[in-house]
């Protein structure tokens, strides 16, 4: 009986080592298929790497950007700025009466910002008369002008009133 318990064991070792080799194939499958997954995985994980150094690189170069495009606005409105003030200051200095020899009891005649245009039939005295001025400062504020010979449209100043 020993002989014949002996080869049932035998025969159950047998089936049992070949439902193990069974099981460890389909277990080395497995693993392989895993293996290649973490082989994915890793390979994501290095261009995750090289994207994150890209992308500090990326806000880096913007934020130097950034301050460099401030720096050219600041540059150029410091430029405006300037050139505003350099518009002013010729603005007002055309704005000033200019004072010329001429006028009454010795004081000058002052040009003031109003302009006359001549009409036809136009002379210096009559456009004295009609502005309140004398023709001795008429004449002084406007030394380029031929009195005898005024055409209409002609642009006149006139003097600043007293």
């Amino acid at each position: 009986m020993i002989p014949v318990a002996g080869i049932i064991v035998g025969v159950l070792a047998l089936i049992v080592g070949g439902y193990a080799a069974i099981k460890v194939s389909s277990l080395q499958k497995v693993v392989t298929a895993q293996e290649e997954k973490v082989a994915k995985i890793d390979g994501i994980e290095s261009q995750l790497g090289q994207v994150a150094a890209t992308a500090d690189k990326a806000s880096k170069d913007l934020s130097s950007l950034s301050r460099s495009t401030q720096d050219a606005v600041t540059q150029i409105g410091n430029a405006l700025s300037e050139q505003a003030g350099r518009i002013t200051k010729i603005e007002e200095a055309q704005k000033k009466p200019v004072a010329v020899k001429g006028g009454k009891g010795g004081a000058p005649a002052v040009a003031g910002p109003d302009e006359y245009i001549v009409k036809s039939g136009d002379g210096g005295a009559k456009i004295a008369r009609a502005n309140g001025v004398s023709l001795t400062d008429l004449m002084a504020v406007n030394p380029d002008v031929n009195w005898k010979k005024l055409h209409p449209g002609q642009k006149i100043k006139l003097p600043a009133k007293k």
